[in-house]
Formats: C-alpha cells, structure tokens, sequence
C-alpha cells in the first residue's frame, strides 16, 4: 500500500469506464446505488476532472436517493476506491497465509476486521486452514488425516455495549482468534 506505486483514486476515476467503477462500487462497497453513482461520476468528469475528495463526495451525495442515518452517503463509494486502488482485499490474503506461516504450533494469531469483506474474507481462510487438506469427499480418509494447520479458538467477538458507548467505531469490529497446530 504505498502511495508512490500504482495510480491515485482521482487519476483512476477519470480513466475508469462506468461499468467498472460501478463493478467496484458494488463489489467493494457494497453500495446499491453503484449504477447512479457512477453514472453521476461519468458525466461529470466529461465536464471537469474530479481533482478533490470533496467534489466527490457532494456528486456521491446528490447522486444518492437514501441517506443512512449516522453515515455519510459517499462512505461506501470511498471504501470501494480505497479497497481496489489498494488491492486490499489481496493485501489482506497475502497476509493472512504468511501470519499464519510465520505462527510457530501452539501460536495464536487474533484478527479484528473492519467491515464485512474483510470478515468475510478473514473467516473463510480460517475455516479453509481448520479443514485441512482439500480432497474430494469421496477420498477415503478420517477427519484427523486431513492435517489441519490451525484450529478456531473460540466464536467471534464483537464490541459489547459498553465498548461501543466508549468507542462507536468500533460498530462493525469483528474479532477472530487461531491457533497453530502444525
């Protein structure tokens, strides 16, 4: 993720096609109104580049027929940039296997994700890692021969009430704990 590599978010909005931003808006921000928004950012750039995150976020807002309450309209589109301008979801792989890699047995590596992408991603890998070996079903071997490497500690652990008074950031905070077995 550093910023002297690759494109900036204004330099890849102003070369993107719509379908693409609107694949990422989407994809990456979950957001429902991906096609209007990238739309508004297509016919606006025909006009003037956008250059500021400000312009941006009032073409998000006008673009925008929901507002949620608490959240700002063009969250979701700043996100979805972020994410793919910073290849974070594969950034966030990468580093998942070489943490766990790096882990020596009996090793515990605890995760706290952000936003459900991320989780999505952080859970899927654990659960992948805690399966083991990858054979079909009909491979005639017991679960103990499928060499797990780690194992789930616990379920997991979201901000508690109290937490979230002190910290409403931590709103969307998932936390997820492995353990290295082999």
């Amino acid at each position: 993720m550093n910023p002297d590599t690759g494109i900036s978010a204004a330099e890849w909005l102003a070369t993107a096609e719509m379908g693409d931003i609107e694949k990422v808006l989407k994809t990456l921000g979950e957001e429902r109104f991906g096609k209007r928004i990238s739309r508004a950012i297509v016919e606006t750039r025909e006009t003037a580049p956008l250059t500021t995150t400000k312009q941006l976020a009032a073409l998000v807002e006008k673009a925008s027929p929901f507002r949620e309450k608490n959240k700002h309209p063009a969250t979701r589109t700043f996100q979805a940039i972020r994410i793919h301008i910073n290849n974070e979801l594969g950034e966030l792989t990468a580093a998942l296997q070489q943490s766990v890699d790096a882990l020596a047995v009996g090793g515990r590596l605890a995760v706290i994700s952000f936003h459900s992408l991320e989780d999505r991603i952080v859970k899927r890998f654990f659960r992948d890692q805690a399966k083991g070996d990858d054979l079909p079903s009909y491979f005639p071997v017991t679960a103990d021969q499928l060499n797990p490497s780690i194992k789930l500690v616990g379920k997991a652990i979201k901000a508690s009430d109290k937490e979230l008074k002190a910290n409403p950031r931590a709103r969307s905070a998932v936390l997820r704990v492995v353990e290295k077995l082999a």
